[in-house]
């Protein structure tokens, strides 16, 4: 058979947005998601992490040297594999003045669907002391602005999520997913025809 007749349609990649405050699960959701769908999970955080080990002599504060760093190596990578045709899960706490206008363009690439991770503050704040305690490749994130439960509580509700015209669904990650992990694949509608 030619090529020309065993061309097929080529359908646009999904990009699937992970999104919610810190300690919201997102990672974790992120990473399972991409491979109940087959395809790569892009951290924010994990490409600051990976950064660190070329820093040097290195202090993690708001609006730090490698934060500036991340930002557009993260969405860059994003347009480099939705360019490509690659379905892809972006993971991040951005808030909705990060997300939104980053993500516009790439509407023009690929069909965005948007989850929203959320747990109650006290949940989150226990997680983000539990991954401190846990992980020494934190040390390339400022959780430590995280000492205090009552700050952290009013960021934590004061979070403005991404607010874009696509389909979007709330997953409350509490104790396990709810909706569970099968319905939030369902509700992304990745296309997987593997001939």
């Amino acid at each position: 058979m030619p090529y020309a007749d065993a061309v097929v349609a080529q359908r646009r990649p999904v990009l699937v947005v992970v999104s919610g405050p810190p300690g919201a699960g997102k990672s974790t959701l992120a990473h399972r998601l991409a491979r109940a769908i087959g395809c790569p999970a892009i951290c924010r955080d994990e490409i600051k992490e990976g950064m660190v080990h070329t820093a040097g002599e290195f202090a993690a504060a708001p609006g730090d040297e490698l934060t500036m760093r991340t930002l557009p190596a993260f969405f860059g990578v994003l347009e480099l594999l939705l360019r490509a045709g690659v379905t892809t899960v972006a993971e991040a706490a951005f808030q909705d003045k990060v997300w939104r206008p980053r993500l516009q363009p790439l509407g023009e690439l690929a069909d965005i669907r948007v989850v929203h991770c959320q747990v109650d503050a006290g949940t989150a704040f226990a997680r983000i002391r539990q991954r401190l305690a846990d992980s020494p490749v934190r040390r390339a994130h400022d959780d430590g602005s995280f000492a205090d439960a009552r700050v952290h509580a009013a960021h934590h509700e004061g979070f403005r999520r991404v607010q874009l015209d696509v389909p979007q669904l709330e997953v409350d990650t509490s104790a396990g997913y709810r909706p569970a992990l099968d319905e939030v694949v369902a509700f992304l509608k990745v296309a997987r025809s593997i001939a």
